[in-house]
């Protein structure tokens, strides 16, 4: 059972034309998700993007929605789904900066991309070809291997490859659904999502319980994944795959790092990603370190709390809106295998290079350090992708200077 801050959110999804925007602009209006269900039509017409005629709906819906917010309850404990709301700890960070950020989500599994971690969106075609595959795979479970979260939306062809990748090695990987987490879509990946769950991976929608896969659906999903990643990465996209739309929001309303594996230049599977390249909106990469250097900065931004200011939409709290900002990459440089003294390194990240100069757990830093274990598992992370950490199975050591 969501606890009682979380129900007004859960019903205010339940509403006939009440999006995550309109939602937080009612939100901002009337001052909390409850007082909204107080407001008769004069109110809501008051509202910017409401008028007359949708105001008198909106009401009829919210009269109609307490009755709805408890069978979605039943339904949501019935598919062992938890409602986590927009505030909550639990709400993923990134996506949370996000101006249509989902007022709820639906879970299935652990945490999504709890803070700490980092994630990156892999996209690409439904019907790809044995070499989208291939590098779906490759990229996928050499970035899980380094400790990136896989975030794609389990279609089939790339989106499972990837998932299923990221398995292998024992990476963690999350499925963001076009449909209710009651529905499976593809019906043939119910097997891979149960094992994904039940793993340390999340399978998450926006949607309500018994919401059926459409194709209306499934480009606000694209915008979650772009949303939840500090970048994405697209592999083999045809000219009007759904995986541009992703790249294109990533770039264009969330100031994400798009990248892009070239594809053979004769084939209509990769004319999509490679036009990316060529126009200059995503980046060029052959090898999931080339992923790893161009999600460095944003990752440190993330890790130091400097995310939101610097790659994320003007947002209020729940509030109102705000304009997109312009697109501008970060200009900072990339590290690469640094000599650790002439790093610049926090004093954390320092303690734990002393304690590692031989192979050490987490609980051994731990002991070593007396720091935290999420702190040292932050940090750690960062220290791998600056390339001056290395994992080996369970334990990390330093690169030699």
């Amino acid at each position: 059972m969501p606890v009682s801050g979380t129900l007004a959110l859960l019903r205010l999804t339940l509403v006939n034309g009440v999006g995550p925007v309109l939602g937080r602009r009612l939100i901002a209006a009337f001052g909390s998700a409850e007082q909204v269900f107080g407001a008769s039509p004069a109110d809501l017409e008051r509202i910017e993007g409401i008028g007359s005629t949708k105001a008198r709906r909106i009401h009829a819906s919210m009269l109609e929605s307490e009755s709805a917010l408890e069978h979605e309850i039943e339904l949501a404990e019935k598919h062992r789904a938890r409602i986590i709301p927009l505030g909550d700890p639990d709400y993923p960070p990134l996506l949370a900066e996000a101006v249509d950020a989902p007022l709820v989500l639906y879970v299935r599994g652990a945490t999504p991309c709890p803070t700490g971690t980092f994630a990156v969106g892999i996209v690409g075609s439904r019907h790809c070809t044995a070499y989208g595959v291939e590098q779906a795979e490759r990229f996928s479970m050499m970035l899980a291997e380094q400790g990136l979260v896989i975030v794609s939306g389990g279609a089939r062809g790339v989106d499972s490859a990837a998932h299923r990748a990221a398995l292998r090695v024992q990476g963690t990987t999350v499925v963001v659904m076009g449909c209710g987490l009651g529905n499976c879509y593809p019906p043939e990946n119910a097997a891979v999502f149960d094992d994904i769950a039940s793993r340390g991976g999340t399978i998450i929608s926006e949607l309500p319980i018994l919401t059926e896969p459409s194709p209306e659906n499934f480009p606000a999903r694209n915008r979650i994944i772009a949303a939840m990643s500090l970048g994405v990465l697209v592999i083999e996209a045809p000219r009007g795959s759904g995986a541009l739309i992703t790249a294109r929001v990533a770039i264009d309303d969330y100031n994400r790092e798009v990248m892009a594996v070239p594809g053979r230049i004769d084939s209509r599977a990769s004319e999509g990603s490679n036009d990316l390249i060529k126009s200059g909106e995503a980046a060029m990469v052959t090898s999931p370190s080339d992923v790893i250097d161009l999600l460095e900065s944003a990752a440190r931004h993330q890790h130091e709390g400097t995310h939101e200011p610097r790659f994320a939409q003007p947002l209020l709290p729940l509030g109102g809106g705000g304009e997109s900002s312009s697109r501008g990459r970060d200009t900072e440089v990339k590290l690469r295998a640094t000599p650790h003294s002439q790093l610049t390194i926090t004093e954390t990240q320092r303690v734990i290079l002393e304690a590692v100069r031989q192979p050490a757990s987490i609980d051994d830093i731990c002991r070593t350090t007396g720091l935290e274990p999420a702190t040292i598992q932050a940090e750690t992370t960062i220290l791998e992708i600056r390339r001056v950490l290395v994992r080996e199975g369970s334990k990390f050591r330093a690169r030699s200077a």
